[in-house]
């Protein structure tokens, strides 16, 4: 297993490159790369600066960059961002258990909503879907390689996660329970919270 860490994003809603940023002392992209080292990865490729491979305009792109440099040889590969510093390598191997066991292409983390959820048009409520069918996608997100190599290769626009470009494809994912403190940070009151949740881990 390879793993690719997308940090390449400009951080808009962060008001800065997030990546920069550090909990304990640490940039939040050396959290993401050892996670997945310590979740049995055998290399990492971080997309960013920090990782010299440059990053795409879109996430879909940085994380294309990455699989160029993934050899051909890999089985598997897990696809993580830097913005979620707190994901564990425990979450890793649970995620590469059940690609394995499951006969998948890809195995992601997901988290039940806990609020109702609308969906809207302009700023009209259209629908109210069951909530109880929908969950929150969390990285990392690991893949059968040929499975992400082909939907990087076949699938058509943007995508907020691989997920979606392999699931579009045909492709069978399944998922294991996420993690809570493997929030994003995407605002700095984020980052606060990230700080709070290694402190009670200590």
């Amino acid at each position: 297993m390879w793993g690719i860490v997308a940090a390449a994003g400009s951080g808009s809603r962060f008001g800065g490159r997030k990546q920069e940023a550090t909990l304990d002392g640490r940039p939040l992209w050396e959290w993401a790369r050892d996670a997945l080292l310590d979740g049995g990865a055998a290399q990492v490729v971080v997309v960013g600066a920090e990782g010299g491979v440059p990053g795409g305009a879109q996430r879909r792109d940085s994380v294309a960059a990455g699989l160029a440099e993934v050899p051909a040889g890999a089985d598997l590969i897990a696809v993580h961002d830097a913005a979620r510093p707190l994901a564990s390598a425990r979450l890793v191997r649970a995620l590469t258990e059940a690609l394995r066991t499951e006969g998948a292409q890809g195995a992601v983390p997901a988290l039940p909503i806990a609020d109702t959820v609308k969906q809207i048009k302009g700023n009209l409520v259209v629908a109210t879907p069951d909530r109880a069918a929908l969950a929150a996608a969390q990285t990392p997100q690991v893949f059968q390689a040929a499975a992400l190599r082909e939907a990087h290769a076949r699938y058509p626009g943007p995508a907020t996660d691989d997920a979606a470009m392999v699931e579009a494809l045909g492709g069978r994912v399944v998922t294991v329970p996420g993690e809570r403190a493997a929030l994003k940070i995407t605002f700095p009151e984020d980052l606060a919270t990230a700080r709070a949740w290694l402190e009670g881990r200590r």
